[in-house]
């Protein structure tokens, strides 16, 4: 399977161009807003581009600009949309669900129901075959509804961020479920969990105002984010400008000086960033002295608990949003509340520096 697409809309400013191999799985990233759902809806059939051409496996799902006016009907693209929320037929049993795709497709009353029987096994929902969907937990209607999408064997399937309505004890066997029956399948995962992307995914896009902003393999965008969305999805401080000697210069001026990523080149006035965690960070009330150091005023914006830490969500003087892991103790002694004026301080050598 491969999938090839170029797609533009103007009224949602939206122009991407992509390929998904075969066997892949790629995790779509990026703010409410970005784009995300309308790559989405271009591709089931539910959104119709301005212009722009897709193949699925050498079928053209639409080609769409000057004198072309090709496109693809949805239940014909061999695509399978999961959402949020499960959907199912509410007058029909989960085994009938989960058969109504086969059905559609062509597959005789027999077939479909010995496809669904098969899915409804795959996902650990077998025990739930005669039961209706008002009779199902939030994550037993999920599982049906993965049943379901697969039972239709699509050769592209869109996932919703299919965890994000689902009670936080769910999730991790749902999660479990979808990386086992997800293996070798095709298929694109919209989440904001880094978890989903690591455990989910082998390559991550990240959407910003419609355009694709970085793509690359799931842990090296983890580890090495070069959008802010992904910087802040993984939970690291990230800062982009040009090399300058040293360290990274952002548009206002700001320097934040690091180490070069072992193995990658910088020359002077080349696209880069510094990216460092926020468990290196110290605060102070006044700038910290001593062996070299990033020292940069901020303004506490937002305190919130993680496990035995504080993390302290800041907004710097140059546009960026910046965060710090602290004790509690810390919180205290150095009296922090949003709108407190404090200096942020990260050793250049626990800052990386790469180029974008």
């Amino acid at each position: 399977m491969s999938l090839h697409l170029r797609a533009q809309l103007a009224r949602r400013q939206f122009e991407a161009e992509l390929e998904v191999g075969d066997g892949e799985r790629v995790a779509v990233l990026g703010h409410n807003g970005a784009g995300k759902s309308t790559l989405l809806g271009v591709l089931a059939g539910t959104l119709r581009p301005d212009a722009g051409r897709a193949t699925l496996d050498g079928t053209v799902l639409f080609d769409l600009g000057p004198g072309r006016h090709r496109w693809l009907r949805p239940h014909a693209r061999g695509i399978s949309l999961l959402a949020q929320d499960a959907l199912l037929f509410p007058h029909l049993s989960v085994i009938e669900n989960v058969a109504f795709g086969p059905r559609v497709g062509g597959a005789s009353k027999r077939e479909a129901r010995q496809r669904a029987e098969r899915w409804l096994d795959e996902v650990g929902a077998s025990e739930l075959a005669g039961r209706r969907p008002s009779q199902l937990s939030g994550g037993q209607a999920q599982r049906v509804a993965i049943a379901r999408a697969l039972a239709s064997e699509p050769r592209l399937l869109l996932l919703d961020e299919p965890m994000a309505a689902l009670d936080i004890a769910v999730a991790p066997l749902l999660r479990r479920v979808l990386g086992r029956v997800l293996a070798d399948r095709s298929a694109m995962v919209v989440t904001h969990d880094a978890l989903d992307a690591l455990l989910l995914s082998e390559r991550i896009i990240v959407l910003e105002e419609g355009r694709i902003v970085e793509s690359g393999p799931t842990a090296e965008v983890l580890r090495h984010p070069r959008s802010r969305f992904a910087a802040r999805i993984a939970g690291l401080n990230l800062i982009r400008g040009t090399f300058v000697e040293g360290g990274v210069q952002d548009g206002t001026g700001l320097v934040i000086e690091g180490m070069r990523k072992e193995g990658e080149e910088l020359r002077v006035g080349d696209p880069a960033a510094a990216v460092f965690s926020p468990a290196g960070v110290s605060i102070y009330i006044e700038p910290h002295p001593g062996s070299p150091r990033n020292n940069v005023p901020v303004t506490v914006a937002e305190l919130e608990p993680l496990g035995d830490l504080v993390r302290v969500r800041s907004d710097d003087h140059h546009g960026h949003v910046l965060s710090a892991d602290v004790t509690v103790r810390s919180v205290a002694e150095l009296d922090l509340y949003p709108g407190r004026e404090v200096t942020y301080s990260v050793k250049a050598a626990a800052v990386v520096l790469y180029p974008l």
